[in-house]
């Protein structure tokens, strides 16, 4: 059986995998929502949802830095990585353990097709294809909703010492379009560095502080507040801007709550 990862890497299985290991969070809570909780055997420390997988697979380290031995010893027959979470030398070390399947997310057609791509490989299609099917509705539901909405020119912060932003090239900055938003930093790549006295950041309407990977606070939204009275400043939850997979489900419900109550 062969298969290719979003990296047009070819995997040859003997036979179908049953025993996974996934080294991503959105990527594991995507597997138990295909019904295969109980063919992860390894998940990392990050992978909070659903809430108990943690106690039934073998935590094996984080996203950046995994226990090889500890995920050798589970015999696991693929392991899920994905190119931005996970670094090259990580999957090269894993595929020395067994065939590791790279996933590449940058937009909602890429998501789609990796639901199908396990759908394929883990032998659920007819979950897979469901799951497709309501993202898809839900979706275009979404954009009914959006279609006359007011364009705000936006900035989303994802970290803080040094302050840092997702700009184009990026899934946080595939939602953002998908919501209407413009990308104030969307001249930039991937997750840049910028300072607080940007000319950029002076042109957004709105400012949204991510929950992850720096968990921004409140204490955080006051300060900018003070230093940019003009621009709304909203603390949000990242999982819903940046985990792909069946997380979609519920983003397009946050988003459509975002713009109803939050941005006015």
């Amino acid at each position: 059986m062969q298969v290719k990862d979003q990296l047009q890497r070819t995997l040859v299985f003997s036979k179908p995998p049953r025993r996974i290991v996934s080294l991503v969070p959105s990527l594991t809570e995507l597997i138990c929502d295909l019904g295969l909780k109980q063919s992860l055997v390894g998940v990392t420390k990050f992978c909070v949802h659903p809430e108990s997988i943690r106690t039934q697979a073998d935590v094996v380290g984080g996203t950046k830095q995994v226990h090889f031995n500890k995920i050798k010893a589970l015999q696991p027959d693929v392991i899920l990585c994905n190119k931005e979470e996970n670094t090259k030398a990580l999957v090269e070390s894993c595929a020395e353990i067994a065939p590791v399947h790279v996933s590449d997310l940058n937009n909602l057609d890429d998501c789609l097709e990796l639901i199908g791509m396990y759908g394929d490989l883990f032998e659920v299609e007819p979950k897979a294809l469901k799951l497709v099917s309501a993202i898809e509705e839900a979706h275009r539901n979404f954009k009914a909703f959006i279609k006359n909405k007011v364009s705000l020119k936006v900035a989303y912060f994802i970290w803080k010492d040094p302050w840092m932003v997702a700009a184009q090239n990026t899934f946080v900055d595939c939602l953002l379009k998908l919501n209407g938003f413009e990308n104030v930093f969307a001249n930039l790549e991937r997750y840049p560095e910028i300072a607080l006295d940007d000319i950029e950041l002076k042109e957004a309407d709105l400012i949204l502080l991510s929950s992850e990977p720096y968990p921004f606070k409140t204490a955080h939204k006051m300060t900018l507040e003070k230093q940019f009275p003009k621009t709304k400043v909203l603390l949000v939850d990242g999982e819903m801007f940046s985990w792909y997979g069946s997380r979609l489900l519920n983003a397009f419900d946050y988003f459509r709550h975002l713009h109803k109550h939050g941005l006015h």
